[in-house]
């Protein structure tokens, strides 16, 4: 919050705040105890009036100030303490001391947070509405009842021993305690409780916030952290989680086992490092940056995976998703095939790609002339080249060669490389 919103919120409260120059003339006011500036600018004489003079102001507040009928809770900072020989100050209406309010108690009526103050026997002397939602009663219904009254005894007992806590060491405490809600569902908050002068009383005060909705939300989110981890821990699938940079940040049994390394050498590396350089691995950076970028949400794609002197080519599903500590997306692969040992195939232009592909579909020379726009001479030298390459005779064999040697890929209809730049592509 800039002090510009902060100024927006102190506008409607019983509060008036302002910026002085060093004579303590007024040089910026505002809140919602004065109705217009005229006043502020009397209320800030009086003060400086009581005070003996400008350079007597109190600099260590609060102190307690009348003005016109009014009680106010003053904090007037230093002169020196401000800029170029300013100072600012804030001014809290609260009732009487007769009413039983403490300082800043109206303040603290508004706040969102649950707020209360007790005596040291346990008993209620002030609550904002907030807190009073949480009984779901009112906060003239609190006031002087004991702790015993309004929670079960077991609460009470350790609310009071908190309370207790805080008073005999002196000094705040931060804290997180769990309660029932009114309609019997547990419920958490956090706050602080602090020891007050409240009159003539030593009491505690305390302000929390409800996190209800937070813990729960927490408990969910490590429920299906612990979920996943037991899918990919028992499923028997090889999985790993890769940052957006490509490393291993999380890894399951069966991928360290597919991969013949240890879990702990495996997470922290780099995922590179176990691919070896073949056109799938560029086609597979090309895949990657598109789920990086958002452009894609998964892909199926191969890649040959380095095993000590061994190459085994991999079928590899990808799923993009979003951690919660990561500011760009990471990914989950997860090993869904693994060949036998790869065996390399001689380099094939686009060309004889697309015809491997079109011969896989089930065309004839004929039509792949005319969907490739060559003649059939051309067409039956590639053939013929195509079964000298991959050592096979006959056009079946070319087929299953190609998907053996995995430049076709397996998942794909239309038949099309496996090194394709976008699933459409047939090459």
């Amino acid at each position: 919050m800039d002090e510009a919103d902060f100024k927006t919120l102190l506008a409607p409260l019983p509060v008036s705040w302002w910026e002085a120059d060093g004579g303590a003339r007024l040089v910026e006011s505002g809140g919602g105890a004065f109705a217009d500036e005229r006043t502020a600018r009397r209320f800030l004489r009086a003060l400086c009036a009581e005070a003996g003079g400008p350079a007597r102001l109190p600099g260590d507040g609060p102190y307690r100030a009348r003005f016109e009928g009014r009680t106010f809770d003053v904090n007037w900072t230093a002169q020196e303490g401000g800029r170029g020989g300013r100072s600012r100050g804030v001014a809290v209406e609260v009732a009487g001391a007769a009413a039983g309010t403490g300082p800043y108690a109206s303040f603290a009526d508004l706040s969102p947070a649950a707020v209360f103050v007790r005596d040291a026997d346990g008993r209620c002397v002030w609550a904002n509405h907030a807190y009073a939602h949480l009984y779901g009663t009112t906060r003239d219904t609190l006031i002087g009842r004991h702790l015993a009254e309004i929670d079960g005894a077991d609460d009470a007992a350790r609310f009071l021993a908190l309370d207790e806590q805080v008073l005999s060491g002196g000094h705040s405490a931060r804290h997180t305690l769990a309660f029932r809600h009114t309609d019997g569902s547990p419920g958490h908050a956090v706050g602080y409780r602090f020891p007050v002068r409240w009159g003539t009383r030593r009491c505690v005060a305390g302000i929390y916030v409800d996190v209800t909705d937070y813990t729960r939300a927490l408990e969910q989110r490590r429920r299906a952290e612990a979920d996943l981890c037991a899918l990919r821990d028992h499923s028997g699938l090889a999985c790993l989680r890769l940052s957006a940079d490509g490393v291993v940040r999380d890894a399951g049994t069966a991928a360290a086992e597919v991969l013949h390394v240890r879990l702990g050498d495996l997470l922290g590396s780099p995922a590179d490092s176990l691919l070896a350089r073949t056109p799938e691995r560029r086609a597979l950076h090309r895949v990657w940056d598109d789920l990086i970028a958002g452009r894609r949400r998964s892909a199926r794609t191969s890649a040959v995976l380095v095993d000590g002197d061994r190459r085994r080519r991999a079928w590899i599903h990808l799923s993009a998703v979003q951690h919660a500590a990561e500011h760009l997306p990471g990914v989950w692969a997860v090993i869904t095939r693994l060949g036998l040992s790869h065996e390399a195939h001689p380099p094939l232009t686009p060309a004889q790609v697309r015809i491997l592909a079109l011969l896989a579909a089930g065309h004839s020379n004929a039509d792949v002339a005319g969907a490739l726009h060559l003649s059939r001479q051309t067409v039956d030298y590639h053939l013929s080249r195509l079964r000298c390459l991959l050592g096979v005779a006959t056009r079946p064999a070319l087929v299953a060669r190609a998907y053996a040697l995995g430049i076709l890929s397996p998942h794909a209809w239309p038949p099309r490389s496996t090194t394709a730049a976008h699933p459409l592509s047939p090459a």
